[in-house]
C-alpha cells in the first residue's frame, strides 16, 4: 500500500528499492576499495599509529558515532517542547 503513488505524483530514482540497494552497494564497495588501497601505498607519516592498516576508516568510523552520541546528548540536554515558540506568541 505504502508503494502505491497517485498517477499525477513524480517518481523519483530513489523511491525504487533497488536504486537503493543498488546504491548501498556502490557505497560498500567503495569502502572496501579504499581499504584494500590502504596496502599499495607509502604514507609519509607522523605518528607510529598511522602505519596501522585501515587507522583513518577506522578512526573516521569513531569519530562519526562519537559525533552522533553527542548530538543525541544534545538533543536530550536542549530539547523543547513542540508547542515551544506558539506560547511565547501568546504574551
Amino acid at each position: 500500500m505504502a508503494d502505491q503513488k497517485k498517477p499525477d505524483e513524480k517518481s523519483y530514482w530513489l523511491d525504487d528499492r533497488n536504486n537503493v540497494k543498488k546504491l548501498v552497494l556502490a557505497l560498500y564497495v567503495a569502502c572496501g576499495l579504499s581499504f584494500v588501497a590502504d596496502f599499495f601505498y607509502h604514507k609519509h607519516v607522523h605518528y607510529d599509529v598511522e602505519n596501522w592498516i585501515g587507522i583513518y576508516p577506522i578512526f573516521g568510523l569513531v569519530a562519526c558515532a562519537v559525533l552522533f552520541l553527542g548530538a543525541k546528548l544534545l538533543r536530550t540536554l536542549f530539547m523543547r517542547d513542540e508547542d515551544y515558540y506558539q506560547e511565547a506568541d501568546d504574551d
